[in-house]
């Protein structure tokens, strides 16, 4: 009978895209692990996807990351080249020649706040060259002159190596003025320049989020906007904008490079009649109680168990204790039960196994004695923290819920308390309709999904509670 550890890790690769100049299991042992400044990047092969696009046109570059079917990989899954084209369009004359974009931005997705995940900051840590070439990729095929990382306020030394990093980029011509890769010549004929900043975050979850994170660029609150308009409408500063998640844009210069029918073969096809599939690799970042924690490149599409019991990534469960559960990809996706640890990670997990998403495919993994009660407590004491408190449901809601599953763990509440914590999270989101943003859906299907998958385990903790039924007698009974 086949396992899972006869499940092949990366089927359709010979090797890491991501990670090949940073040592990470099943590949090379981490230990070796260092900063790869721009003389290394370059030696080995860096730059190269930018060469090949900029001999392309602009639109070209789009149509081929459109063909390649990236999606994003900060957590919605949306697809990239798709959302590029979102901007608005530029004219061209008779003669050929492009009319003037204007002012357009970039705003990169560095902030990681979601609990559990990891992933960017492996990037940022070690190949931060990587993502700027994937920046310098995006822009020119946007027609973009102006990109600012957005980082977190706790990645104090990735913040100090992306800059060291862009010093470098500026050094040695691949920003500024003169144009990308020193001025060279596009395939327009022209130069094209672009600058790059990176602009520390306060250490906010919400500024996690597209618009949030555009009034914080903006030295505003961190309150998300009402949508439409949309950003690559009118985003930071009033002006079109694109955002990109780290890792999709750290995708662009394989992709570019190899062609979009090489990173197709990557990952695999939507289990869904007609729903985009999962394609290519993905960083994922197992933690909680397995015996080799870290961060995997791993095809979309491989399950769970296998990530959990293979003897080259996390080499099973820690203390030869039995899997209770796992939140899949950072805590507002909602957690896998006890049934359900060969769930595919890919981007049809939502509809198949009943959580939000795929979200960052940051895997926290729970053994047998882990107390489900106090995960769900935790999880919404960090909601209500975080909340922006714009929305009336998510700022009052998530204080509530967090109130009675605080209850509910010290063993004060009764039976009708269960079934009004699930009224309250089912009543508070952005699916509802009832908030503007995605936080309190992502409290919502957290708290919910745990109550759901282990309501026996709420149940040893509350007290009984009995409802009088009435019987109606006389002339309202007739009929």
């Amino acid at each position: 009978m086949a396992t899972a550890l006869d499940t092949p890790i990366n089927p359709n690769l010979s090797g890491p895209q991501l990670t090949k100049r940073i040592p990470c299991w099943p590949y090379a042992d981490p230990k070796g692990r260092h900063i790869v400044w721009y003389d290394e990047f370059v030696k080995t092969g860096g730059y190269e996807g930018l060469r090949k696009a900029l001999s392309m046109k602009p639109d070209a570059v789009t149509e081929e990351v459109k063909k390649s079917a990236l999606r994003g990989r900060g957590g919605a899954g949306f697809p990239c080249g798709l959302k590029w084209t979102f901007l608005p369009k530029v004219t061209t004359d008779p003669a050929g020649k492009e009319s003037d974009p204007g002012q357009r931005y970039l705003a990169v997705n560095a902030d990681e706040s979601e609990p559990g995940t990891f992933k960017d900051r492996l990037l940022m840590d070690f190949d931060p060259h990587l993502l700027l070439e994937g920046i310098a990729i995006c822009c020119y095929a946007c027609r973009i002159r102006t990109a600012y990382i957005f980082i977190r306020g706790e990645y104090h030394h990735q913040a100090h190596v992306l800059e060291k990093a862009i010093a470098e980029a500026y050094a040695k011509g691949i920003f500024g003025k003169p144009g990308l890769l020193g001025g060279a010549q596009t395939a327009k004929g022209e130069t094209f320049a672009v600058d790059c900043y990176v602009h520390r975050g306060a250490g906010a979850y919400i500024c996690g989020e597209e618009t949030g994170l555009l009034e914080a660029l903006e030295g505003k609150r961190g309150w998300p906007r009402i949508k439409p308009p949309f950003p690559a409408i009118k985003g930071l500063f009033g002006k079109p904008t694109i955002i990109n998640n780290v890792e999709t844009l750290a995708h662009l210069p394989s992709i570019i490079e190899n062609g979009a029918d090489w990173f197709l073969k990557q990952g695999t096809i939507s289990s869904i009649a007609g729903q985009m599939g999962s394609h290519g690799t993905k960083l994922m970042g197992v933690s909680g109680h397995v015996n080799r924690p870290g961060v995997y490149e791993l095809e979309l599409g491989i399950k769970l168990s296998t990530i959990i019991e293979h003897p080259k990534l996390c080499a099973g469960m820690r203390n030869g204790k039995k899997f209770k559960g796992a939140i899949a990809g950072g805590v507002s996706m909602g957690i896998l039960g006890p049934d359900q640890m060969d769930a595919e990670m890919d981007f049809d997990i939502g509809r198949k196994y009943n959580v939000l998403g795929l979200g960052t495919a940051c895997p926290t993994v729970f053994d047998e004695d882990t107390d489900m009660v106090a995960v769900a407590r935790n999880i919404a004491r960090f909601f209500k923290h975080e909340s922006c408190g714009q929305c009336t449901p998510c700022r009052e809601g998530s204080g509530w819920l967090y109130q009675l599953l605080n209850r509910i763990e010290e063993g004060h509440a009764r039976t009708k308390d269960l079934d009004l914590a699930l009224e309250i999270a089912t009543s508070m989101g952005s699916m509802p309709g009832t908030t503007i943003c995605g936080l309190a859906d992502g409290n919502n299907w957290a708290v919910r999904t745990i109550m759901n998958k282990y309501r026996a385990e709420f149940e040893s903790r509350v007290k009984p509670s009995f409802v009088a039924v009435k019987m109606t007698v006389g002339a309202a009974a007739k009929g």
